[in-house]
């Protein structure tokens, strides 16, 4: 089986025109285009490399023999829905998510509006490094590109019609991060019949992240006044909610939420959910009461989905803000931001309650930068390190310790009884990280 190394856990991603160039961009496309026809379907954040980097894409697919479609700036859930609503061969989404502007990254999604799973994205790198430099088509085939400015107002239309609660009333505030979402969010929530302010939506191409969107809820607590928050990343894929008292809602509190709701109207099938190892103990006690059983798998939407579709879950999602749905292929912000909106609709309890649902155990993450996060499954200092943590916390607590699949990171999360005791533990496990991994700065 081919190995891969440009690819981590959300598509390849890099700082732009450095680590992720326009002739790299160019060749993961034509690699991904070689053998298939039809079209192939590209979108975009706001970042200034956007543009340049969504062009190379364009090329590459063309060279390959694929037309392909632009849609602009789009959130990454247009991207997987027209993908499958135009029977494509591929969609791409040019983002780095939650990244800094600097950053950009590709997507890639299959016919199914899914990512791709680890044995594409590794097939594709192959090709990529085994390619001939020039292909042999020419002529009439190759592939040509055309617009779909209309593509967005499409993909509305597919989120409006799955709504079934009115949010005539509610007061809601929200966060686009200067990112995919700035216009269609508040297209949307006010379509639905919300009371909409909307933040961070004058993109300039640097600002995307900057100080707000999802990474940063706290800027939305303190402008949202009293009204419920939403806030979205850089290409909305996730969403952070903030309820009226200015209190953070995680993606571990909005999936309890719909989880709750969803069994108390018998459409949580075989009352389970998928959630990845960072969600909090708290979450999981809380789904134990509800008699919802959780199953677990590592860290990144596409494994929740892959596990979704192995167990027949109809719910999954990760304490970062990711939540799918049974029948939507990757997680969008839009569509969680309803859902979780609709249930305050539903249940007139407004979100400052509904988020009781959970108590979560103190937890600690401590983002360590490393010069060879590779080398840590073999670390083992970093690791008997974390066996002397798990031991003091028996089964009041736990550890978790792992590479970040998109930046060069290390990870540390621990949960205890009390912060200060998480607190401890994490920094200790880091002191080691940084001295078996490589320090930076």
């Amino acid at each position: 089986m081919s190995t891969k190394t440009l690819f981590g856990t959300d598509g390849v991603r890099g700082v732009a025109n450095v680590d992720l160039t326009p002739e790299m961009a160019l060749g993961l496309a034509r690699a991904a285009g070689e053998g298939c026809s039809g079209v192939a379907v590209v979108g975009r954040d706001t970042r200034r490399s956007g543009q340049m980097l969504a062009a190379a894409v364009h090329a590459g697919f063309q060279a390959s023999g694929l037309d392909t479609i632009d849609l602009g700036i789009v959130p990454v859930g247009a991207v997987s829905h027209l993908t499958v609503d135009l029977r494509a061969a591929f969609g791409v989404m040019v983002s780095a998510s939650h990244n800094p502007a600097a950053d950009n990254g590709i997507k890639f999604f299959g016919p199914d509006g899914a990512k791709l799973d680890d044995e594409a994205e590794a097939s594709i790198e192959s090709r990529y490094r085994h390619l001939p430099p020039v292909g042999p088509r020419s002529g009439a085939d190759l592939g040509i590109q055309s617009s779909m400015p209309a593509g967005v107002a499409g993909y509305l239309d597919a989120i409006a019609g799955l709504s079934e609660f009115a949010l005539n009333g509610l007061e809601v505030a929200l966060d686009c991060a200067n990112g995919a979402s700035f216009l269609a969010a508040p297209a949307l929530f006010k379509r639905l019949g919300a009371d909409v302010t909307a933040f961070a939506t004058e993109p300039s191409g640097m600002n995307i992240n900057d100080g707000c969107g999802a990474t940063h809820p706290d800027r939305l607590a303190s402008m949202a006044g009293g009204r419920i928050g939403l806030s979205f990343d850089g290409d909305a894929d996730r969403l952070i909610a903030v309820d009226e008292n200015g209190e953070v809602v995680n993606g571990d509190a909005i999936m309890a939420i719909l989880a709750r709701h969803l069994k108390g109207r018998d459409r949580l099938p075989g009352d389970k959910l998928v959630a990845t190892v960072m969600s909090n103990l708290g979450f999981k006690m809380a789904m134990q009461t509800l008699g919802i059983t959780v199953l677990e798998t590592r860290v990144g939407d596409r494994y929740v989905l892959e596990e979704m579709r192995k167990s027949g879950a109809g719910l999954g999602g990760e304490q970062s803000g990711h939540v799918i749905f049974g029948r939507r292929p990757t997680g969008d912000g839009l569509l969680t931001g309803m859902r979780l909106l609709e249930v305050v609709a539903a249940t007139g309890a407004p979100l400052k309650e509904l988020r009781r649902i959970m108590q979560d155990m103190p937890q600690v993450l401590r983002n360590v930068t490393v010069r060879v996060k590779e080398r840590l499954p073999d670390a083992a200092e970093v690791w008997a390190a974390v066996a002397r943590a798990e031991k003091r916390l028996g089964n009041e607590g736990r550890v978790l310790v792992r590479a970040s699949g998109t930046e060069p990171l290390v990870r540390v999360m621990v949960e205890a009884r009390s912060a200060p005791e998480a607190a401890g533990l994490a920094d200790d496990i880091a002191i080691v990280v940084r001295r078996e991994l490589g320090s930076v700065g």
